[in-house]
């Protein structure tokens, strides 16, 4: 892989992860457009980057909840975390093979049809009816918290995006932006480490040999993740999510166009 393109790929991960605008989809679109086969192991391993910006992000408030639970025996925001968590790495693990093998997870149609349909609920959101309001991930009922790891489970769709997915739905049950941001990166948290470890285990081999490009990418990742997160965590104290949502459908509407346009030529 040219080094361009390593960098180019990096750069998508990290800004796209946590900005909800679909990681997986953007990397679709990303591989086509720069004329590169479909490389899952490629985009899981890239994962490791934006899973250290997270960590680094937030170091602080994982001291604190970790504070939380070994010294002041407060678990319900551990608990909530988990309970979030769970839905998404069981279907996750138990449908892996079936992803990387499947051309719905790798067709530009369900990016272009996933952007749009989550698009114009965030722009609907606001004017949407809602649960009743809720503090923070720590306030959250145990079936809230659920409710919100079975919407993460939907991000396994790409175009879907884990944390719009989580965070819109924390939205509609009861969080306000920023909190529900701030609750979807640490919900997914136990997610990523799962997938980064399993990736790590079962796939050396490809580590090894990709090694250079892997550290570039990752890197890249990691440094556009860390601002993609920051930027976010700003915007969201005062906004809501309709400009993602409107980004979104622009987005699907000229990747419609595209398909459109492909179909009749063939």
């Amino acid at each position: 892989m040219l080094i361009i393109t390593t960098i180019i790929l990096g750069l998508i991960q990290g800004l796209t992860e946590f900005i909800p605008v679909s990681s997986s989809g953007h990397l679709i679109i990303g591989q086509t457009l720069l004329g590169v086969g479909s490389d899952h192991l490629f985009l899981e391993f890239i994962n490791f980057g934006t899973l250290v910006a997270l960590l680094v992000f937030f170091r602080k408030r994982i001291v604190n909840i970790l504070v939380d639970i070994f010294k002041n025996r407060n678990y319900r925001l551990a608990r909530n975390i988990i309970i979030t968590s769970i839905p998404a790495g069981i279907i996750g693990l138990l449908s892996a093979k079936y992803i990387e093998s499947h051309d719905f997870f790798n067709s530009l149609i369900t990016v272009t049809v996933s952007l749009a349909i989550v698009g114009t609920l965030m722009i609907l959101a606001e004017k949407l009816p809602k649960a009743s309001p809720v503090k923070d991930g720590e306030h959250l009922s145990k079936s809230r918290a659920l409710i919100i790891g079975l919407a993460q489970t939907v991000a396994l769709v790409p175009g879907v995006s884990r944390s719009g997915a989580t965070i819109l739905s924390a939205r509609f049950l009861g969080l306000k932006p920023a909190e529900a941001a701030e609750y979807s990166f640490l919900a997914s948290i136990p997610v990523m480490l799962g997938v980064t470890a399993k990736t790590f285990v079962s796939d050396h081999a490809y580590l090894n040999a990709h090694l250079g490009t892997l550290a570039l990418s990752n890197l890249v990742a990691f440094i556009s993740g860390m601002i993609a997160i920051g930027f976010l965590m700003k915007y969201l104290q005062k906004h809501s999510l309709a400009i993602f949502g409107w980004y979104r459908v622009v987005l699907a509407a000229v990747l419609a166009v595209v398909l459109l346009v492909q179909y009749i030529l063939n």
